[in-house]
């Protein structure tokens, strides 16, 4: 699900369902991140782990402990830029050599509508209006859920690049489906701060892909170099 919505130069490896892929294992340093966590965490922790340990073994690096850091992103090894993410049912990682892509972002959620109140602190007024008549083309879609998950994807991709927070109300997000289709597309997040240098350029828009399948929404945000 992941994978199409990334270039070819990024792998993914997902996992869906409640049971634990074969070798799921922690390294002593990541037992210690969780040692006090509840079964549930524990698991989420250990599952997504595995998924991005199975993507180094395909860019053919070995498996190494990914300890989070600074407001939880993760710490990947050098030379690899990464993403990953997990929601009920559902974990994966997404991976690529930091020489072909500066960073990326990904994330999936249920694809339901978003808890009362939720919507208002993560959607800016012309946001919430674009969506209103998203929903009246494709109403099938849970729009502001989508919404969410772009949101958390477009930060994952920013924070290697800035190490600084980004609120939801800082990023401008406007979706399209792709010509024919009603659960795929792409989108477009203009930054509304000061966007995240890459090379010599500053970069002021991210642009990613969404999909609506087996009860998820997912997105995915890469920057490329140039």
């Amino acid at each position: 699900m992941i994978e199409e919505l990334l270039p070819d130069v990024v792998v993914t490896v997902e996992a869906y369902g409640d049971e634990e892929p074969p070798n799921t294992v922690l390294y002593p340093e990541e037992e210690a991140v969780v040692a006090r966590a509840v079964g549930k965490r524990r698991r989420e922790f250990a599952v997504v782990r595995s998924c991005a340990r199975r993507a180094m073994e395909k860019l053919g690096v070995p498996p190494q402990p990914i300890l989070p850091g600074e407001r939880g992103a993760p710490g990947w090894p050098a030379g690899l830029a990464g993403s990953m993410t997990h929601c009920e049912g559902y974990h994966a990682a997404a991976l690529v050599r930091a020489t072909d892509l500066a960073s990326l972002g990904i994330d999936a959620e249920p694809h339901q509508t978003l808890p009362q109140g939720v919507l208002p602190a993560v959607a800016l007024p012309a946001e919430a209006e674009r969506l209103r008549l998203l929903a009246g083309d494709h109403p099938a879609v849970h729009w502001d859920r989508l919404l969410f998950s772009a949101k958390e994807s477009v930060y994952k991709a920013w924070f290697p690049l800035t190490g600084k927070w980004l609120d939801f109300t800082e990023a401008d997000i406007e979706f399209f489906a792709d010509p024919g289709e009603q659960f795929i597309g792409g989108f477009r997040a203009r930054l509304l701060v000061p966007g995240p240098w890459v090379g010599d350029h500053r970069v002021d828009l991210f642009e990613g892909r969404w999909t609506v399948r087996r009860g998820l929404v997912a997105t995915a945000v890469s920057v490329p170099h140039t």
